[in-house]
């Protein structure tokens, strides 16, 4: 066994411990039932979209603490649309290789931990009574395209992009106690999970890199680099601005403006893009979708 297939099997073997010891069944860890507490936020207030806005200015504070349930159901809407690509891309990856494998039969593991965090996302959404805030239809169906085309480096990269970004909002949110405790607990459940999802991407992708040829390295780029855009551009729905009785558009439009929303999404990818300029997946004319999604 050579020095990469032994680093890949001895991280596969911390991880599976780790997730005999350290994860959560949220049907059963979750309080669903308990009341939302009164005066408490669905996410930090200065996360919310159109704070520091003049549209912000002018609501209450209720319809702001609505503003913000509203954009973490979103936020959880679009990490359940990926994490569906994801465990799709993860069959395939796995259909192709030995079972017997520590390596692969984590990648099983996390399989099975985003089908518990997808069903803990829409729980949350149907808890918290809000409409469903899936994706537009074109973002839907490239969706589909990218885990039909991604893999390899695009697809650990576009993994660690989603994971890490929400990973970011979720640990201020989950430390912070102006927010929901239901919200807290949802965080904390993915939070500890997650970390291992993104150990994984991130030292498979270290390994693989060196091997990757130019015209594999720019594919995965671009495709990087558009999911990155895709997913930004999409984290706050534009229909969340109907829930406070604003134009959805006029909202999308105020929000994307916003310097304080713009320095957030850059904020929550701080850490993952130094890291995939390292690995040659930032960099070049694709970094312009990076810089119109504000994330660099």
């Amino acid at each position: 066994m050579d020095a990469g297939v032994q680093g890949r099997e001895a991280t596969a073997e911390r991880l599976l411990r780790s997730s005999l010891e350290h994860s959560y069944e949220p049907n059963i860890d979750i309080d669903w039932d308990a009341p939302l507490v009164d005066g408490l936020w669905g996410i930090p207030e200065h996360r919310v979209s159109l704070y520091g806005t003049d549209l912000w200015a002018g609501l209450t504070d209720e319809q702001r603490r609505t503003l913000s349930l509203h954009e973490l159901c979103s936020v959880a809407r679009i990490g359940l649309w990926f994490e569906m690509i994801l465990m799709q891309m993860l069959l395939r990856y796995a259909y192709d290789r030995d079972p017997r494998s520590s390596h692969i039969q984590y990648a099983l593991t996390e399989i099975a931990d985003e089908c518990r965090h997808s069903v803990m996302f829409g729980r949350l959404n149907a808890r918290l009574g809000a409409p469903d805030y899936k994706p537009r239809r074109i973002t839907h169906e490239l969706g589909r395209l990218f885990k039909t085309i991604g893999y390899g480096p695009a697809m650990f990269a576009g993994t660690l992009f989603v994971e890490e970004i929400l990973d970011q909002l979720q640990r201020e949110a989950m430390r912070d106690e102006t927010v929901q405790p239901l919200t807290r607990m949802v965080n904390k459940v993915h939070v500890t999970e997650e970390a291992r999802h993104v150990r994984y991407a991130r030292e498979e992708l270290v390994r693989i890199m060196p091997r990757v040829g130019f015209a594999e390295r720019q594919l995965a780029r671009y495709l990087t680099a558009r999911i990155a855009y895709v997913v930004a551009r999409n984290l706050i729905h534009r229909d969340v601005y109907a829930s406070v009785g604003l134009d959805p558009a006029q909202g999308r439009r105020a929000a994307l403006a916003n310097p304080q929303f713009q320095e957030t999404l850059r904020w929550s990818a701080r850490k993952l893009v130094p890291f995939l300029r390292e690995q040659g997946l930032v960099g070049g004319p694709t970094e312009a979708f990076w810089r119109q999604a504000h994330l660099v």
